[in-house]
């Protein structure tokens, strides 16, 4: 049986992950990098298939995605030229998500002070998502396109592991499903296969602790809320 201090440090880690938008430019190393995805590779998967890949960029290498995922987003013609592989979302929003998710959005704008009718804010606050929140490291995941749900599934705990052994080092990340548009054009930079595909990017360093948007505290619904207890 675990004793309370491994409680309390597995906990802790888990509680405090949050999605941090705004990061110092401190330098991660590179072996704290390869302690992450190490670890995380424990996560579960069906059969060990273990269906990860992961482009871990910093540096020049960074910018240059960056730059790029930059511009097709910037491109009037952006939603005829540039479509996500996947659908990430639901197509049709109901409550309670539709509730939650505008709660969060709106939760965001109000720290930054970005008003509803604030088009062009609004846009140049989605468009931090293509500079990894300024984070120094940038990773990219993809998966293999003939994988099927229950390794999709697998991933999310391999994504989940890596956020938490982040927290562990007290780094911080911000999982970015926002890349999955414009997999074309990180596709060309990673020179990646026709066989894989974009699950979602993930800015990884240490949070900026005075910027308003790291303030931001999402809520969460208590346990008999989602749980039923059967006997």
């Amino acid at each position: 049986m675990a004793t309370a201090p491994e409680v309390d440090t597995v906990d802790r880690a888990i509680v405090t992950r949050r999605s941090i938008r705004a990061f110092l430019d401190t330098p991660v190393p590179r072996e704290t990098i390869e302690e992450i995805l190490s670890v995380a590779s424990r996560a579960p998967s069906g059969t060990n298939a273990q269906p990860w890949r992961v482009y871990v960029l910093a540096g020049d290498a960074k910018v240059r995605l960056c730059t790029d995922v930059l511009a097709a987003y910037d491109d009037p013609e952006r939603d005829t030229k540039y479509h996500e592989e996947y659908p990430y979302y639901p197509r049709e929003w109901v409550n309670p998500y539709l509730a939650r998710r505008r709660k969060v959005g709106w939760d965001l704008y109000g720290l930054l002070q970005i008003g509803k009718e604030d088009k062009s804010r609004m846009h140049a606050q989605h468009a931090r998502n293509f500079q990894f929140f300024d984070a120094p490291v940038g990773m990219i995941f993809t998966i293999d396109r003939i994988m099927e749900q229950g390794s999709w599934l697998d991933y999310g705990m391999f994504l989940q592991s890596i956020m938490v052994a982040a927290r562990a080092r007290g780094l911080d990340t911000c999982p970015q499903a926002a890349f999955t548009q414009f997999h074309s054009v990180i596709r060309a930079h990673l020179r990646m296969t026709e066989d894989e595909m974009v699950v979602c990017g993930m800015a990884l360093g240490y949070a900026n602790p005075d910027a308003a948007e790291n303030q931001l505290m999402t809520e969460r619904e208590p346990v008999d809320g989602f749980a039923r207890f059967l006997s």
